[in-house]
């Protein structure tokens, strides 16, 4: 791969970065000074310094997001502001993408990696990775809607969901409640209410699999997962 790209993954720093480092001589590839960003290096065979210190190859990135009301989940678009565009420069250059999507008006937990292996792990329905869900409703959520969600639903398309567990926080004019389900079809939270006569006024992803969102993460925050967490997303 092209070193720049090497020492970028690696968090030296953005490519841009990298390139203004790479002319200060201050990067050796197999003991010889190199300056060009464009020179090719092999992770498994070649040895990479920086200030005479060894630089490791990074693959993949594992972010975890707080997702702000207003910005969708894709990688690009020619509209609206996405959750790629919400990271530093020395996080876009991984590629990472969104796992799965929150809904453009829909809060909270989203991971974004460039780790394909993983993203298919937790989105496959195969695999039946738990998503917990906080939502106020408007309209009274009763035991009945515990009940018809823990035997699935029938959305409006008539596909029938699989069992949810619904627990009742507030039950009131307004609602709230927290909601998990193992499937990701789109706007499931909202149409499982529809098919209860109700409706969805807000609504804010806590976890994905055993990893919940951490709470002192603003909206629009993200961080790197820790190994521990990421352990727990890998088994799932």
């Amino acid at each position: 791969m092209r070193l720049d790209k090497w020492l970028a993954n690696s968090g030296i720093g953005s490519r841009k970065e990298v390139k203004k480092l790479l002319k200060t001589g201050a990067v050796t590839v197999n003991g010889k000074m190199t300056k060009d960003a464009k020179v090719h290096a092999d992770p498994n065979a070649d040895n990479v310094m920086l200030f005479d210190e060894p630089v490791e190859y990074r693959e993949f990135i594992y972010l975890m997001m707080n997702k702000p009301n207003g910005v969708i989940s894709a990688t690009e678009d020619k509209r609206d502001e996405t959750v790629i565009d919400l990271l530093d420069d020395a996080h876009k250059h991984f590629d990472p993408h969104p796992v799965g999507r929150l809904d453009k008006d829909t809060e909270g937990m989203l991971l974004l990696t460039n780790d394909g292996h993983l993203s298919y792990q937790l989105l496959s329905p195969k695999h039946h990775v738990p998503k917990t869900y906080f939502a106020r409703i408007h309209g009274q959520v009763t035991e009945a809607d515990i009940a018809a969600f823990k035997e699935g639903v029938t959305l409006d398309d008539g596909y029938k969901t699989k069992p949810g567990d619904l627990v009742i926080l507030l039950s009131g004019d307004e609602s709230e409640i927290e909601l998990t389900i193992t499937e990701g079809k789109f706007h499931q939270v909202k149409r499982m209410f529809q098919a209860v006569g109700k409706e969805v006024v807000y609504l804010k992803r806590l976890s994905m699999g055993a990893l919940g969102l951490d709470e002192e993460l603003e909206l629009g925050e993200y961080r790197e997962l820790t190994e521990e967490e990421l352990n727990l997303l890998k088994e799932n």
